[in-house]
């Protein structure tokens, strides 16, 4: 949680099960009631090692059937994110704001929800499908939240408060490589990087 690691929290009780007759328990006999001193363990631990911590916690445990819950909290990673947010140099309109993305984003279409007379200046920016994150980005505060996928509904979600940008799900991503080939050719000077210059976005507009 933030800067502290091996977060955890105990309480000791006691347990209780019967087994049926099929189990094969650690401790009692199968068909009678046993109780018995315990300790419950609380970690907490990011969503993307859940799989290693269930195999690890089946694997040692001595139980044969391992009791566990999992639920979610509601911390923020101080440190990562899926997307980002800034301000621009200069607070625009936000016909300007659209324009200046659409030349900037190399983009063919921006679809956006309605114009409210609101100045732009502290955007929020998230690539690829990022209709989850409206909610975040009207959170902290930002003007303009641009990303992509958005689907007709979710644009409601911008309530007049904020104005939601797609630009297209490619065109958001586009100069993800280019920051990939800055970063390892600045991590790995004597590695070599290829930057591929195809293209890959499968949707035209006419």
């Amino acid at each position: 949680i933030g800067n502290y690691d091996n977060c955890s929290f105990n309480i000791n009780g006691e347990g209780t099960f019967r087994g049926n007759e099929n189990s094969n328990p650690t401790l009692g006999e199968k068909g009678k009631n046993h109780s018995e001193k315990e300790t419950q363990i609380s970690v907490i631990f990011e969503s993307k090692n859940e799989s290693a911590i269930l195999k690890a916690l089946q694997e040692n445990h001595p139980y044969e059937e391992v009791a566990y819950e999992i639920v979610t909290t509601e911390n923020i990673h101080q440190n990562i994110g899926m997307g980002m947010i800034g301000e621009l140099s200069s607070e625009m309109d936000e016909k300007e704001f659209l324009l200046y993305l659409k030349k900037t984003m190399k983009t063919d279409c921006v679809r956006h929800s309605n114009l409210i007379n609101k100045k732009i200046k502290k955007v929020a920016v998230l690539g690829g499908s990022g209709s989850f994150a409206i909610s975040n980005a009207k959170r902290a505060g930002a003007d303009a939240y641009v990303s992509a996928d958005f689907k007709y509904h979710e644009f409601f979600k911008a309530e007049n408060s904020i104005l939601l940008a797609d630009i297209g799900h490619y065109e958001s991503e586009q100069f993800t490589k280019n920051l990939l080939v800055d970063y390892l050719t600045k991590k790995f000077s004597n590695f070599a990087v290829i930057l591929s210059e195809k293209s890959t976005n499968p949707i035209y507009y006419i």
